[in-house]
């Protein structure tokens, strides 16, 4: 499994959003861009992707920005991953509406959604606050 390029940038940006700090003065999509070195389009499409996943909280007028939606220990990585790839999922052969000519006799199919779980819960015991290293 790898993630794409957009997600391992959405970490870096939640990592400067959490040290940033809570409470803090929200941040701006180009004081994001600044900071993590970042294209400024690639941090907006980043900021919409997480605010739409209740992520990230946007405020808007003078001194709005972005800010954590709640506290990054409640953030996973799991989190992060659903918002800009999707639903995790190894294959999508545990989709009931994708079968394909050798689902009849296929051994895997009933497997792997444990595999699935197996990925996703292990995503989930990575919070957000220990991947940016807070302490």
């Amino acid at each position: 499994m790898r993630l794409s390029n957009l997600t391992d940038y959405a970490v870096v940006v939640l990592r400067q959003v959490v040290h940033h700090g809570a409470g803090a003065k929200c941040l701006t999509t180009l004081t994001m861009a600044e900071k993590t070195g970042l294209p400024l389009p690639t941090v907006q499409k980043l900021m919409g992707r997480l605010a739409a996943a209740h992520l990230l909280t946007s405020l808007r007028g003078m001194g709005g920005g972005f800010t954590l939606a709640r506290p990054a220990e409640e953030i996973t990585l799991a989190d992060v991953v659903e918002a800009i790839e999707g639903p995790i999922a190894m294959s999508s052969c545990d989709n009931k509406e994708s079968f394909c000519k050798f689902s009849a006799e296929c051994g895997m199919r009933p497997r792997w959604p444990e595999v699935n779980r197996t990925v996703k819960n292990a995503l989930e015991s990575i919070s957000l606050k220990s991947l940016a290293g807070a302490s």
